[in-house]
Order: structure tokens, then sequence, then C-alpha cells
């Protein structure tokens, strides 16, 4: 299962937080990836200074914005939410 954590504290929440989390749970949805992704809403992650703050395995992701969270969606998660997928049917 891979874990993301998104950021709902003051400062990330200005930023747009609740828009990212929502992108992400609309891909996580639509791609059927349910059983491979948990989404989780965190208080501060220590990196609100590099966009709002984004952990994947508990590796940050710089510079995450509700204009990009499609982008990092499939950059960052997508992929090896497929690769579990893969192993889990093999």
């Amino acid at each position: 299962m891979i874990e993301v954590k998104v950021c709902v504290g003051s400062s990330c929440h200005m930023k747009g937080s609740y828009q990212v989390i929502k992108t992400f749970e609309e891909l996580i949805q639509r791609n059927k990836l349910e059983d491979f992704v948990k989404l989780k809403a965190s208080f501060c992650l220590g990196c609100c200074l590099n966009g709002i703050a984004t952990t994947i395995d508990g590796t940050p992701v710089n510079n995450v914005g509700f204009s990009n969270a499609e982008k990092i969606f499939y950059e960052e998660i997508y992929n090896k939410a497929i690769a579990l997928k893969n192993n889990q049917t093999n």
C-alpha cells in the first residue's frame, strides 16, 4: 500500500491543500487504485516552504499545488500503484 499524506495545517490549507486532496481522491478512484493508495490528511509535515507539504511513503514531495496535483499524481504515485497492482495479480 502506498501512503500519501497531504498537510491540512493552516499554511498548507491557505495554499489549497483540500483541492490537492480532492484531486488525488478523484484520480485514485478514476484509476481504480483504492486498494493500492491510502490517502491521508495530516497536520504539519515540516516542509511548508516548498509548496503544500506532501509525502509519499514518508518521502517529501516538493512544490505540490492545486495547479500541478494531477501531474504530481501521475509522476509520483500512479506508476508505483500500478506496479503494486501488477505484482498482486501475478
